[in-house]
């Protein structure tokens, strides 16, 4: 998910599409019963170039997926990590 969306373009405006079309492209996958993107509209400001756009980067990205495999059920999360200046993806529970 994150190598496939990362270099999109966007602005404030286009946040609800951009997520929303990430959420339902992976909510396809097998396994996967739920997804949720947040992308940071803080960060998202802060990039935004002289045309009024940036583009996604990891650090702007909050994930959340629920992912059923026989009797497993876990919920996965992916968050920029400060320390490590990298997106990390970590099971919650």
């Amino acid at each position: 998910m994150y190598h496939q969306y990362v270099g999109a373009p966007l602005d404030l405006d286009t946040i609800p599409a951009l997520e929303k079309a990430i959420q339902e492209s992976i909510r396809v996958q097998p396994y996967v019963e739920n997804v949720v993107i947040r992308i940071d509209k803080e960060r998202v400001s802060s990039k935004l170039n002289k045309f009024g756009y940036t583009e996604l980067e990891g650090k702007m990205l909050d994930v959340e997926l629920v992912v059923n495999y026989g009797s497993a059920k876990v919920l996965v999360k992916m968050q920029y990590d400060e320390d490590a200046d990298y997106p990390l993806m970590f099971i919650e529970r």
